[in-house]
């Protein structure tokens, strides 16, 4: 894909993210976004918010959503790419309907969408797709033009998703004692999800145990530790927990939880850990809370030596395979066969997510799918 440069019939490519506070006045009202619709009094809010407050106030995604754009833009304009490209957030400033009114004003029509999330599951996915259709219908009912806007597939199996994160793990090991890294533990790390959200996730010939979300990264996991056993000629030990549980404690979620894996491998005689965020595309708040203060805590209470592998961020292979993502899907809806770029034993991920994909409790429109209101 990389000797295309014809982004037709897109005109503008749109990040879309979570986002996040930037200053200790806009923590609770950043939460206030997030639950909104829970009736949480904001006493619990400031609870609830007491990790960002320990940093400032201040979230570290929109930052790095920032320098994500640079590269982008930087790599765009290197490889001849000639797509302007936006930035939206679901819950902070910029807002996701500011920045396509913003868009549809400028002239943008047809939009490639590219989500801060690299799975399959309903927060992952779906629920972006239904805040493009609640901001498409804004539009609408301001008499602006509704633009077509076109979610990117999932990049978890992209090389440039995840050769990034094997270096990352690598050079975590590197970083250990010598004595401890060939014996070293490796726990990949993702947000935990209610088991029922995990069981429905992905199309439904996916639905099941764990659902796609659970396969996706355990697929990836397995393509990470067979690329480190390549490379250092040590199969290490691993598993996939789950961190930054939250909700009603009578819910059950997608378990172990860091902490507690870190308790069990540590009893089992584990001389070290490796944790590896392979859910998170950047180091944001649940990396830095979750992983570098709670889960460095306990692992220092136990005396168990441990080291956090980096995620993808702004890294230019990643920034190359947004490229390859908007140039695949581009030519594939001009008609054209597309060889898609994936590792793994899953391949590549659908391009339109089908109806039943990733259900919510309550449905809602979502665009850019089988189902959108918005064709």
């Amino acid at each position: 894909m990389s000797d295309l440069r014809d982004p037709a019939p897109y005109d503008a490519l749109l990040l879309l993210s979570f986002g996040g506070p930037e200053g200790p006045d806009d923590v609770v009202p950043f939460l206030a976004n997030v639950t909104r619709g829970r009736g949480i009094p904001e006493e619990r809010l400031r609870e609830v918010g007491k990790h960002y407050f320990l940093f400032g106030g201040v979230s570290p995604i929109n930052g790095q959503n920032r320098a994500l754009l640079d590269a982008l833009r930087k790599d765009f304009a290197e490889h001849g790419l000639d797509l302007p490209v936006h930035w939206g957030n679901r819950n902070w400033a910029p807002y996701l309907t500011d920045t396509l009114r913003e868009m549809v004003r400028a002239g943008h029509r047809r939009i490639a969408v590219l989500a801060t999330s690299a799975y399959a599951s309903y927060s992952g996915c779906r629920q972006y797709r239904e805040n493009l259709a609640e901001a498409l219908s804004v539009l609408a009912a301001e008499g602006l033009p509704v633009p077509r806007v076109d979610k990117l597939r999932h990049y978890f199996n992209h090389p440039g998703f995840v050769e990034p994160m094997t270096e990352g793990v690598l050079a975590a090991l590197a970083g250990l004692p010598e004595e401890l890294g060939a014996g070293a533990h490796l726990a990949f790390t993702t947000h935990s999800i209610p088991t029922a959200a995990a069981d429905t996730s992905g199309p439904e010939e996916a639905h099941g145990e764990g659902g796609a979300y659970v396969a996706q990264h355990l697929d990836v996991a397995r393509v990470i530790v067979e690329a480190v056993r390549e490379r250092t000629g040590v199969e290490h030990p691993w598993q996939l927990v789950y961190q930054s549980r939250s909700g009603a404690p009578h819910i059950p979620w997608l378990e172990p939880d860091i902490c507690d894996h870190l308790e069990a491998v540590h009893d089992e005689g584990a001389p070290a850990v490796v944790m590896v965020p392979i859910g998170f595309v950047s180091d944001h708040m649940e990396v830095l809370y979750d992983l570098d203060t709670e889960a460095a805590a306990k692992a220092a209470e136990l005396g168990l030596p441990v080291r956090r592998s980096p995620t993808v961020g702004a890294d230019p292979r990643f920034a190359a395979a947004v490229r390859e993502l908007v140039l695949e899907r581009s030519a594939a809806e001009r008609g054209r066969a597309v060889e898609r770029c994936a590792i793994g034993a899953l391949g590549p991920a659908h391009d339109l997510c089908p109806a039943g994909c990733c259900p919510a409790r309550t449905p809602k429109p979502a665009a850019a799918g089988a189902d959108s209101p918005y064709a």
